[in-house]
């Protein structure tokens, strides 16, 4: 089952705290600022992040880029990052995206239970060539270590 989170769009001012909370946990931090990339946040009672969401669309909008999906590891096991996914996937889905892609070398079986399955990444990479985070991968060689997924978008997003 997942749980509901309530998520704020992230706003300029909130960029170096979710930088922050990415890097500890280990994420891409590209373009994390850049207009195209479409970034939610979960906050805690005090106002501190606990759980972000995004994807950024390819420039004709039929692919997702799914990112950014974390969970403070104090808030994991809730359903949180289903519930984070799924908002995702949904939104993207909402904006006329039909596939969603993302890059995971270490959670694949939390992907495979929202209906991914492991992709081609260079097919991901010519999907998605103008996103920030294909971009950067491209440029430092990183893409050829990645893990690519992909779930058409429009049917079922939930595990």
């Amino acid at each position: 089952m997942t749980r509901r989170v309530e998520l704020e769009r992230c706003r300029p001012e909130d960029v170096e705290a979710l930088t922050a909370f990415l890097e500890a946990v280990d994420l891409t931090l590209s373009g994390l600022d850049a207009p195209s990339v479409r970034l939610w946040v979960e906050r805690d009672e005090t106002g501190a992040i606990v759980g972000s969401t995004g994807y950024e669309l390819s420039a004709d909008g039929c692919h997702a880029l799914i990112r950014s999906v974390a969970v403070r590891p104090t808030h994991r096991s809730r359903g949180s990052g289903s519930a984070l996914a799924t908002f995702a996937l949904t939104r993207a889905a909402e904006e006329g995206a039909r596939t969603a892609w993302l890059f995971s070398r270490r959670s694949g079986p939390f992907w495979q239970n929202l209906g991914f399955e492991p992709a081609d990444r260079n097919e991901l990479a010519a999907a998605l060539a103008d996103t920030h985070q294909v971009r950067l991968f491209q440029q430092t060689g990183q893409l050829k270590r990645e893990i690519a997924w992909s779930r058409p978008l429009g049917g079922r997003t939930g595990a």
